[in-house]
């Protein structure tokens, strides 16, 4: 696959379920970085996780599949929605971090 062929994205994310106090946050910045993909996530008043996601949308696929069955052991996802997609000419974030 040439250079020309890779496609940049961004999109935010919210998941439910049982996702606080079991390190959620952690595995969700370790995953991340191991794909190579930028943005934040923190935890939410209202018990759920947000965050932003940026990425090839090769890796965005995987990490979505990650935020919407996998995430860290100890948790339980119900569901995670995603908003504001859109394709980007370039990366606004060149790290992950865990917003507090």
């Amino acid at each position: 696959m040439g250079a020309e062929n890779i496609r940049l994205a961004s999109v935010e994310f919210e998941v439910f379920g049982e996702v606080q106090g079991c390190f959620f946050t952690k595995y969700c910045k370790e995953m991340a970085e191991g794909l190579g993909i930028g943005g934040w996530v923190k935890n939410t008043r209202n018990g759920t996780i947000v965050g932003r996601i940026q990425g090839t949308t090769e890796n965005l696929d995987k990490m979505i599949d990650w935020l919407s069955t996998k995430g860290s052991p100890e948790s339980k996802i119900e569901k995670c929605v995603l908003s504001n997609f859109e394709n980007v000419a370039r990366l606004a974030f060149n790290n992950f971090s865990i917003r507090f």
